[in-house]
């Protein structure tokens, strides 16, 4: 196993060290696992906080901060953080304006920040949840039952925390969330697959010369598996796969986000170039790009490959999407 790491036990608790080191404007509790912005109690502005698996970085942590998330609670590994952790984001960001909870569509994050809400009610705190379910590969996968939560994410972090920060109410950030992730459709290509680093070998076999069409973010399996094949086929794949899917979302004509996102192995090089072969594919299908964004944002460990999110946008989410932001992975406008 070849890690830069002291020890798979402290791997997400050495992140969370390193994170607080790096990033000063952030209230970094690394041994209940809570990642808050400082200024989270200021301003009366609604608390967005969202959690997962660790492993997925710069999802969620990097995304706390002007014009995005409240907090962030890391998990172990691939593992949903458990409900007190929830709770105590939500405290430690609630204003008195509500909190809402953006949850990715995985049984584990599901149930637990429902738990987490009924707690939060109890205490007197105001909850909206909202679900990400935007994958188009499968259904009903090993971690989930219905479309997994992936790319669009960002897409609903973003949008979400722009309005929280102009003073929406909780119910219009909640509003506004629902209908970016009702309005994006992702798809994912896996090169190779991850190593986690209890299993310190890979996570599935996908054999030299193969890879897997639709793959989830946890190496969840994908629609199929082909030879290896150049990055324009994969790209008209992936693509008319989102596509199909967005077909009846308003405007149908109108223009879209795209996010060529990679899974963590994959070098800029390679997303650039991929990225040039997907706006070929949407000029083809008459699809104008408004914004587009190429990194690694919503990623699986080590895992070579990429994953395609259209969401179609309206000059309100444009709006949203090009307000300010400052945090460890996105910022622009400030």
């Amino acid at each position: 196993m070849r890690m830069l790491i002291n020890s798979p036990e402290t791997v997400v608790a050495d992140a969370l060290r390193g994170m607080a080191a790096a990033h000063p404007e952030l209230d970094v509790d690394v041994e209940r696992r809570v990642v808050v912005r400082r200024d989270a109690r200021q301003g009366g502005r609604v608390g967005l906080v969202s959690g997962g698996g660790s492993g997925h970085e710069p999802l969620h942590g990097g995304f706390v901060g002007y014009g995005m998330l409240s907090a962030a609670c890391p998990g172990e590994v691939f593992t949903s953080p458990v409900p007190d952790q929830v709770v105590r984001a939500a405290a430690a960001v609630d204003c008195g304006q509500g909190v809402l909870f953006v949850v990715k569509n995985y049984t584990g994050d599901v149930l637990n920040f429902e738990m987490a809400a009924e707690l939060a009610e109890e205490d007197g705190l105001r909850v909206e949840r909202v679900l990400v379910d935007d994958d188009v590969a499968v259904t009903d996968s090993l971690y989930t039952a219905g479309r997994r939560g992936t790319g669009a994410t960002l897409f609903v972090e973003k949008i979400a925390g722009a309005a929280a920060e102009e003073g929406a109410p909780l119910e219009r950030v909640a509003e506004l969330a629902r209908r970016v992730n009702a309005s994006s459709r992702s798809f994912g290509v896996a090169l190779s697959a991850c190593t986690t680093p209890a299993k310190g070998s890979p996570t599935f076999d996908l054999p030299d010369g193969e890879l897997e069409l639709g793959i989830g973010i946890h190496g969840e399996p994908g629609r199929e598996r082909r030879p290896v094949m150049p990055a324009r086929e994969i790209a008209e794949i992936a693509v008319g796969a989102v596509l199909e899917e967005l077909a009846d979302r308003a405007p149908a004509d109108g223009p879209v986000l795209a996010l060529v996102n990679g899974m963590g192995a994959t070098p800029l090089l390679e997303l650039y170039g991929f990225h040039a072969e997907v706006a070929r594919v949407l000029a083809e299908r008459g699809v104008p790009v408004a914004r587009a964004l190429v990194g690694n944002y919503v990623t699986s460990l080590d895992m070579a490959g990429c994953s395609v999110t259209l969401c179609r946008a309206d000059e309100e989410l444009l709006r949203l999407w090009d307000a300010p932001v400052q945090t460890a992975a996105l910022r622009w406008g400030r």
